[in-house]
């Protein structure tokens, strides 16, 4: 009888007792943090290629991932791309990001506006702040603008490629 008062008094005590140390929560100590952003806000009509620089440091030097979201107003938002970083753009990433932006047959109309949304995560999950950068389509401006401070630099780097696609434009959707 001692034993059973003694198991069941054990069984409700582990029930019932707070679960103190029992869960880590993660450590938001070292999030990376976007410095420095540019992208051209008036896209020359036609261009096919975009550029988007950012700058970012991570004091613990685990940054791993650009993610890319892009909205475009009637068509929601795109399926969002992540870059994956080179081991030396792990704590200071100085670069930007090419997005080869072919639409097949149909170009964005002239007035088209989207938002390209840049977010950065590191090993333990940790996201940085977002930039977003409203950018509009429209003919009659120059392909060539000035870049600002930071991203002046001739032999700024590219950090990869952005492969966020339009639904509309994979075999998939227009052969459904």
């Amino acid at each position: 009888m001692r034993k059973l008062i003694l198991f069941s008094s054990f069984v409700v005590v582990a029930l019932f007792a707070p679960y103190y140390g029992w869960t880590q929560e993660r450590q938001m100590l070292h999030t990376p943090v976007i410095t420095h952003a540019y992208a051209i806000d008036r896209v020359p009509y036609g261009t096919t290629e975009l550029k988007i620089y950012i700058e970012a440091e991570d004091a613990d030097g685990d940054m791993n991932y650009v993610f890319v979201v892009v909205d475009e107003p009637g068509h929601g938002p795109y399926p969002p791309d992540r870059v994956l970083l080179n081991p030396q753009h792990r704590s200071h990433l100085k670069g930007f990001l090419q997005w080869n932006r072919v639409r097949p047959g149909a170009p964005l109309a002239e007035g088209t506006q989207i938002r390209v949304r840049v977010s950065i995560a590191d090993k333990a999950r940790n996201v940085s702040n977002e930039v977003v950068f409203p950018l509009t389509f429209a003919s009659g401006i120059s392909a060539q603008q000035d870049i600002p401070a930071p991203f002046d630099d001739i032999n700024i780097p590219r950090i990869g490629y952005v492969g966020v696609r339009d639904e509309k434009d994979d075999y998939y959707y227009r052969h459904k």
